[in-house]
């Protein structure tokens, strides 16, 4: 990977115009602006593709509806543009540092696979907004670091090199639209993919998913059927890392499907 690093942000979107420009409007703001900015149209019956078209960006067309579908076209439609893929939602408005964090924390660790960090909630009542802040992303967090070992990728807030996608691509469970897409991502991650968690990171994305009783019940459910439709790679106990073989001197070395902590794909 080159100093500075390119980076492609993929955005899936479906029928969420509004949303997208202010999204847009934000990653045009950026200090360290993306090399491409991909947005998925996930068959939107709206002006998503106008909006995307008039902030050139990369429109991808994916009639599958669903967040797996639309994410994983857009990661794909990446590899080609980017060492570095971000990702966000069109109702997150990233703060205007938030690719020149990612690209720094990049740079400087050659180790670092995945960078995820947390959200804050806008659009709800104050209450709506922590809970959403604090229970339904922080619980997140907290869970899965104590069940899987490595941070919880949320999908409105992270980025990873192009060799971690290369390497999960087919292990995902990217056809199905009833599952959470991050946390599935996050089921296939090992701990030798440099999976880490800034709190400092922090996204504000549209309070939505919990202004309801029915979406929020809705999201918290499909936590339990990605576990179902992962498993048993989903368990704690099967964990297990790639394998390594041991170099000439003496070191362990990564074997197979493993990478090495060094820039480049």
């Amino acid at each position: 990977m080159p100093l500075a690093p390119r980076v492609a942000v993929v955005i899936p979107c479906r029928n969420d115009a509004d949303y997208l420009d202010a999204c847009l409007a934000a990653l045009a703001a950026q200090t360290h602006r993306p090399d491409v900015v991909i947005v998925v149209d996930n068959a939107s019956t709206d002006a998503s593709a106008a909006v995307a078209h008039a902030y050139d960006a990369v429109v991808a067309y994916e009639p599958s509806i669903g967040i797996w579908p639309a994410v994983s076209r857009g990661y794909d439609a990446a590899l080609e543009h980017a060492d570095i893929i971000a990702r966000l939602d069109a109702d997150s408005r990233p703060h205007p540092d938030w690719i020149a964090r990612l690209v720094r924390a990049f740079v400087a660790d050659p180790t670092l696979g995945v960078l995820t960090g947390g959200a804050e909630f806008y659009g709800g009542t104050p209450v709506q907004n922590y809970l959403g802040e604090r229970w339904y992303i922080g619980g997140g967090h907290y869970w899965i670091k104590k069940w899987l070992g490595i941070p919880l990728v949320f999908g409105s807030n992270f980025a990873m090199r192009t060799r971690v996608w290369e390497r999960v691509r087919d292990q995902v469970d990217r056809g199905n639209a009833r599952i959470h897409d991050d946390l599935d991502l996050t089921i296939r991650l090992r701990s030798s993919d440099g999976v880490r968690y800034d709190p400092q990171l922090r996204m504000p994305v549209s309070a939505r998913p919990v202004q309801t009783l029915s979406g929020l019940s809705r999201r918290v459910f499909r936590v339990a059927s990605t576990f179902a439709a992962s498993w048993p790679e989903g368990a704690a106990w099967r964990r297990t890392e790639p394998s390594r073989v041991a170099s000439a001197s003496g070191e362990w070395v990564p074997d197979g499907d493993d990478w090495a902590p060094e820039y480049g794909r």
